[in-house]
């Protein structure tokens, strides 16, 4: 069996559009498979576990790597 990372009634984080850190409520586990509400508007999703993080830090970590790799520091127009 998979051993769930998260609990009902947990908050956790998670990332939108690779640059919105929401804070969810877990309301339950099954098949693999997290069902979540968000705290600000109350709506609902299923999402795999690797889309959950822990912390609202952990989660802007990842939005910091991702935002490095699709924009390296050194691009010629910024030196204008």
């Amino acid at each position: 069996s998979i051993m769930a990372k998260f609990k009902p009634d947990d908050t956790a984080y998670i990332v939108e559009s690779n640059r919105i850190v929401r804070e969810v409520l877990i309301v339950k586990f099954a098949g693999g498979f997290y069902t979540i509400r968000f705290k600000d508007s109350g709506g609902g999703i299923k999402v795999r576990e690797n889309r959950l993080y822990a912390s609202k830090e952990e989660a802007e970590d990842v939005i910091a790597k991702a935002h490095l790799k699709t924009n390296p520091a050194h691009l010629p127009w910024e030196y204008m």
